[in-house]
């Protein structure tokens, strides 16, 4: 490749021409070779750093095979070495012997040039999630003033701020660790877990599950960052949820209370990163319509859904065990027991004016034009005439732990008033809308864990019965929508009259039920079961006689 000259004393080297070919490919290795990778660890770095070390070697020895190849498949640049060359090989084209090497050129660009996008597109990934570092100094930067003054409605977080010199009205410090990173202490943590839980969960996620997750992901961390080189994408926030995952829980699954797909950076705030990872536990509790443990929930957390019982994710729920237990005692509010643990129907106590929750009043989660139906309604206006309600400000009845439900007389008037507007020609019965709800959510305007409001359907179904089968009398914009007691009846009623010609048969109450609690691919009619019992117990509170529910030969 280069001529060594002599002279007094001395040697150097000069090299021959290089063909075109060559300088280029050279070119694009050194371009290859300098591209530089933003840093991402536990946090994101904005300094540059070159490519990663094992990738060096990989450099070297592909630029020694490429020269190689190159230097064999040019053919010499002397004509007449050429010439006898091609007459010996008897070539039809003498003069443009070059050609023939082209495709060898044309393959070593394009690998040469798919590692360099290779290599670009990682650069690119990394600054991308580099530009989404925001910064927080106050508690006032990453929450609402609505939220900061529920938080200090938290006796254990109030007293822990003003211990620290913190004063009501003035803007609240965040904790800071010795990195300068700002970080939610456990009494802080747990008071925003429960908030949370409290306003879109009711009950169906435990705070203390949110709490260790929290501690082992991002170690309270609000701006911790961690890049998954296998999935390429960046895991974010307290919860370390990536946006991939937070984008299709707000597109598909209707937790839309964010809009994380138009600003990702609201990741990076703890009641948000809270929400969704809170709404992808939850997901993965019914994964594939079936109930699963406490540690399938943490495992495929971490893991995925596959790794689920795979024993790489078993460590992972080994420490989440221990730092739960070790979570300090919950002195908050309580929501009460679970809702799996809760047995027998509400008692039939009204809420004090006094008292307050998100869903208090009838009317701020019904329309006006069906509050004038419940009214107009002979047995509710007897019993809410009785509890001294007035037209405007209706109070739900709450059990001895504050949860909304209706009383049966509402509930079946809400039935009625649905089927009456909307399926007067199907034939629905109300009194079997009513028996599924005392079975799915025992009444609770915000449904029983894991289903949601009174009928129990999810957003998921909700939208396609919505989308698919065009009842679009109520919108389901997400599923909050869905503890609204007129608007889950009205769905619920659809699924009911979808179920009962399903596939073009005419069903009987049997498979009806089963399939609307089990799914219709799950409906064995060869096995009575304990739900179609129980289901004729509840039946029983709405229908005079037992022998009335068996002379009934359908729902329609």
């Amino acid at each position: 490749m280069a001529n060594k000259i002599s002279g007094q004393g001395t040697t150097r080297c000069t090299e021959t021409p290089r063909p075109a070919g060559r300088s280029c490919i050279t070119k694009i290795l050194a371009e290859f070779g300098d591209i530089p990778v933003s840093g991402v660890a536990r946090h994101v770095s904005h300094s540059n750093a070159a490519i990663p070390i094992g990738l060096s070697p990989c450099l070297f020895l592909l630029s020694v095979w490429l020269q190689f190849l190159i230097s064999f498949s040019i053919p010499p640049h002397n004509n007449k070495l050429r010439i006898e060359r091609d007459i010996r090989s008897h070539s039809p084209f003498p003069l443009s012997s070059d050609l023939r090497t082209y495709p060898t050129l044309l393959s070593i660009y394009a690998v040469v040039l798919s590692l360099y996008l290779h290599a670009y597109a990682i650069r690119s990934e990394q600054e991308q999630f580099a530009r989404m570092v925001v910064s927080f100094k106050y508690w006032d930067d990453c929450i609402e003033a609505e939220d900061l003054k529920e938080m200090w409605k938290e006796v254990e977080v109030s007293t822990e701020w003003i211990d620290a010199g913190e004063d009501r009205g003035q803007k609240v410090h965040l904790s800071r660790d010795p990195d300068g990173q700002p970080y939610l202490t456990q009494t802080e943590m747990r008071a925003v877990a429960y908030i949370v839980v409290r306003r879109h969960f009711h009950s169906q996620i435990d705070p203390d599950m949110i709490c260790a997750i929290a501690e082992l992901e991002s170690d309270r961390q609000l701006l911790a960052v961690r890049y998954d080189k296998k999935s390429k994408e960046a895991k974010v926030g307290l919860m370390q949820i990536t946006h991939k995952n937070a984008v299709w829980l707000f597109s598909e699954m209707g937790y839309r209370l964010y809009d994380v797909e138009q600003n990702p950076d609201l990741l990076f705030r703890p009641l948000v990163s809270i929400y969704f990872g809170a709404a992808y536990l939850k997901w993965l509790s019914t994964f594939q319509d079936k109930e699963r443990t406490e540690e399938f929930v943490i495992r495929a957390y971490k893991g995925g859904t596959k790794k689920a019982t795979h024993k790489s994710t078993l460590p992972y729920w080994k420490s989440y065990i221990s730092v739960k237990e070790s979570l300090p005692s919950r002195k908050f509010f309580d929501d009460g027991p679970s809702p799996a643990n809760a047995s027998g129907a509400p008692p039939p106590v009204h809420a004090g004016a006094s008292e307050s929750s998100d869903t208090e009043y009838w009317d701020s989660i019904t329309t006006p034009e069906d509050m004038e139906q419940m009214w107009a309604h002979p047995d509710v206006v007897k019993e809410w005439t009785r509890s001294g309600e007035k037209r405007g400000k209706v109070r739900f009845s709450h059990d001895a732990k504050k949860r909304s439900y209706l009383s049966r007389v509402e509930l079946k008037a809400v039935a009625e008033i649905i089927l009456s507007k909307y399926f007067s020609t199907k034939g629905v019965k109300p009194t079997y809308l009513c028996a599924i709800a005392e079975m799915v959510s025992m009444r609770f305007v915000n449904g029983v864990s894991p289903r949601i409001g009174l009928m129990g359907i999810d957003y998921s179904t909700a939208f396609w019965i919505y989308m698919e089968l065009g009842y679009r009398a109520y919108k389901v914009d997400s599923a909050d929508d869905l503890t609204k007691p007129f608007v889950s009846m009205y769905f619920g009623a659809a699924y009911l009259s979808y179920l009962s010609e399903y596939e073009g048969k005419e069903r009987t109450p049997q498979f009806v039920v089963q399939a609307y609690l089990e799914g219709p691919k799950n409906v064995n009619l060869q096995e009575t079961g304990p739900s179609w019992l129980k289901f004729e117990q509840a039946l029983g509170n709405y229908e005079a006689t037992k022998s009335k529910i068996q002379s009934t030969c359908a729902i329609l």
